[in-house]
C-alpha cells in the first residue's frame, strides 16, 4: 500500500484538491475545508518539479473534479454538451496561475513563488469578471457566501479579499506542515491559526445593525412559478402569465406598498419595441392595477427591443431585419412601471457566454447565431447600455438580472452611481432543482454586506427572498412553487469602504501580476548571460 501510495501519490493529492473544493462550496455546511483545498496542489507542486506535462495534467484533474462537482448543472440546457464544454474550458483557464506559479517558483525561490501564486490566481479572478468569456461562479470569496457571520468585514474587501483570505491560510498551512515536519513542534501552525480566526473575531466583533437609518417602505416580491421551458414561451401565454402575477401580487399590496418585483423576462416573451411600450397590452393593464396604489411602482424583467437609425452607431450585436430593412437589438431588460407614463429601462450589461452572448462575435461574426436556445428570444443579446438605475423620489433601485448579481464590483459601482436599494430578477428555473439556482441566491448575501444594502430577489422560480444588509435571508419561498411575500426595507444612502474603492481592490493585484512577470523575465535573461559568460 505504501508503495502504491508512493507511485500514485500525486494523482491522489490532486483528486482530493478537488474533492475538497467541492465539499467546501456552498450549499454544502463543510465551508472550513476551502481553507485546506489548495495544500494538496501545494505538495503535489513540490513533486512535480521535473515533469511540466504530467504537472499540468494533474492540475487540470484537480480543477475539472472542482468544476464539475460543483457547477454541473450549466448542462442542463437543450445542448447538455455545452456544460461539459463549460466545465472543462474554466477548468483549463484555473491551471493558468498555477503554470505561472511554477515557472515564477523555479526561478525565484519558494516565498517568492507563494506570494506570485496568490497574485496570479487573483489576477485570474479579476479577468474572470472583465472579458467576455467570464464566469466568477467559482471566485474563491464566494465560498462563505453561507457564512455571514464569517465575513461582516466584506464591507471593507469584499469577495477579492475573501479570495485573498483562502489563498494565504492555504499557503501558511502548507508551509507549517512543512516546518512541522522538520521540526516537530506545533508552534509553526500558530500562525495560519491566527491569520484563518482574526477575520472571523473581527466579523463577529463588527456585529452591523439589521436596520438602516430612514423611512421603512413597504415591498412586495412575487415568485410566479412559471416553467421556462415547456410553458412560458408557449403561443398565448402572455396574457395568463400576466394575470397569474397580477392576482399573486395583489395578495399582499396595500396603499403604503412602494415597490412591487417581478422576476426576470417577466414580461413580453416574444419581445417589444422599446419606443412602443406605452402602447403595450401588458403595460396598459398594469397601469389600470397600479391605479389603486398609486405610491407604488412595479420592477420586472422584459424582453425588449431597441431599432436604430442610419444616424446611430450600428453595435456589432445589432441583428438585421430584412423585411424593413433596418436594424435593431434585443435585450434582456428590467423596466420600472409606474401610474406616470415614464418607463424606465435597463439593459443587462454582463451576459451569460454562450446562452445570451457569443463571445467576440465582432471579430467572428458568422458565430452570431450560435448563442443557445433557452425559448423566447434566441441569438445574442445586445449590449447598448440602458439607464444605470431606476431613478425615483425618495429610493434610486439597481436592478440585477440573474448572472450579474454574482459580480461583486460591478454592483458596487452600481451603488457607487447612486443605488440605495438592490434588485435581483431572475429566472433560476433553467437549472432545474439543482445547486444552480441555490448557490445562486446565497451569492445575494455577499452582495448585501459589501454594499450594506437591503437586496430584494424575484425569481420565476428558485428562491424569492428579502436579504437585509447584515446577509441574513428573510421570508424565502421555496422553489418550484408559486408565491409572494411583503417587508419592509430602508433606503440606504452611506457608501462602505468597499463600495468606494472596489476598483482598486479589484485591480491591485494585475499591477503586482504585471511586476512578478517582469521580474521572472529579468531574472531569466540576467541567468542567461550569465551562464553564457562562464562558457
Amino acid at each position: 500500500m505504501n508503495a502504491f501510495l508512493q507511485k500514485r501519490g500525486a494523482l491522489l493529492l490532486s483528486i482530493l484538491s478537488g474533492l475538497l473544493f467541492w465539499a467546501a462550496w456552498p450549499t454544502s455546511p463543510l465551508t472550513f475545508l476551502i481553507f485546506f483545498a489548495f495544500v494538496p496542489l501545494l505538495a503535489m507542486s513540490d513533486r512535480m518539479t521535473e515533469r511540466p506535462a504530467a504537472y499540468f495534467g494533474l492540475l487540470f484533474l484537480a480543477f475539472w473534479i472542482w468544476n464539475t462537482a460543483t457547477t454541473w448543472w450549466v448542462g442542463n440546457t437543450p445542448v447538455p454538451a455545452s456544460g461539459i464544454f463549460a466545465n472543462a474550458f474554466n477548468a483549463l483557464l484555473m491551471t493558468l496561475p498555477w503554470l505561472f506559479y511554477r515557472t515564477t517558483r523555479l526561478r525565484a525561490g519558494r516565498t517568492t513563488g507563494y506570494f506570485a501564486l496568490a497574485v496570479y490566481w487573483m489576477t485570474f479572478e479579476y479577468i474572470h469578471q472583465q472579458w467576455e468569456l467570464s464566469w466568477p461562479w467559482l471566485t474563491l470569496g464566494n465560498a462563505f457566501a453561507m457564512r455571514p457571520g464569517w465575513v461582516q468585514w466584506y464591507e471593507y474587501l469584499g469577495t477579492e479579499g475573501g479570495s485573498w483570505w483562502v489563498l494565504i491560510v492555504n499557503i501558511l498551512i502548507y508551509r507549517a506542515i512543512l516546518h512541522f515536519r522538520a521540526s516537530r513542534k506545533y508552534a509553526s501552525f500558530g500562525a495560519p491559526a491566527a491569520v484563518l480566526l482574526m477575520p472571523i473575531l473581527i466579523s463577529l466583533a463588527l456585529n452591523p445593525a439589521e436596520k438602516l437609518p430612514g423611512e421603512s417602505k413597504k415591498i412586495v416580491v412575487v415568485q410566479p412559478n412559471i416553467d421556462p421551458y415547456d410553458e412560458k414561451y408557449a403561443r398565448g401565454a402572455a396574457e395568463v402569465q400576466l394575470r397569474k402575477l397580477l392576482d399573486l401580487t395583489a395578495q399582499q399590496t396595500d396603499s403604503n406598498t412602494r415597490f412591487i418585483i417581478w422576476p426576470e423576462t417577466a414580461l413580453f416573451t416574444t419581445g417589444a419595441w422599446e419606443h412602443e411600450l406605452n402602447n403595450q397590452p401588458e403595460v396598459l393593464a398594469i397601469r389600470q392595477f397600479l391605479q389603486q396604489y398609486p405610491k407604488a411602482s412595479i420592477i420586472t424583467g422584459a424582453s425588449t427591443y431597441l431599432q436604430y437609425t442610419a444616424l446611430d452607431n450600428i453595435p456589432g450585436t445589432a441583428r438585421h431585419a430584412t423585411e424593413g430593412n433596418y436594424w435593431y437589438d434585443a435585450f434582456n431588460s428590467s423596466i420600472q412601471i409606474d401610474t406616470s407614463s415614464k418607463i424606465q429601462v435597463y439593459h443587462k450589461a454582463k451576459l451569460v457566454p454562450g446562452v445570451e452572448l457569443t463571445p467576440y462575435m465582432r471579430y467572428f461574426p458568422f458565430m452570431k447565431k450560435l448563442a443557445l436556445d433557452m425559448g423566447g428570444i434566441t441569438g445574442s443579446y445586445g449590449l447598448t447600455p440602458g439607464v444605470p438605475l431606476f431613478t425615483n423620489a425618495d429610493c434610486n433601485v439597481y436592478t440585477a438580472i440573474c448572472y450579474e448579481s454574482v459580480y461583486g464590483s460591478f454592483v458596487a459601482q452600481k451603488v457607487r452611481e447612486g443605488a440605495q436599494l438592490l434588485v435581483v430578477a431572475t429566472n433560476d428555473g433553467w437549472w432545474g432543482d439543482s445547486e444552480g439556482h441555490r448557490q445562486h441566491m446565497q451569492y445575494a448575501r455577499l452582495r448585501a454586506i459589501e454594499t450594506r444594502r437591503w437586496v430584494a430577489r424575484s425569481a420565476n422560480t428558485g428562491i424569492s427572498c428579502l436579504i437585509d444588509p447584515a446577509g441574513k435571508v428573510l421570508m424565502p419561498l421555496p422553489y418550484w412553487e408559486p408565491g409572494v411575500i411583503a417587508g419592509n426595507i430602508q433606503c440606504a444612502s452611506r457608501l462602505t469602504f468597499y463600495v468606494k474603492y472596489s476598483a482598486e481592490i479589484a485591480f491591485a493585484p494585475v499591477i503586482f501580476c504585471i511586476l512578478l512577470l517582469t521580474y521572472t523575465i529579468v531574472l531569466r535573461v540576467i541567468r542567461k548571460k550569465n551562464v553564457e559568460n562562464i562558457r
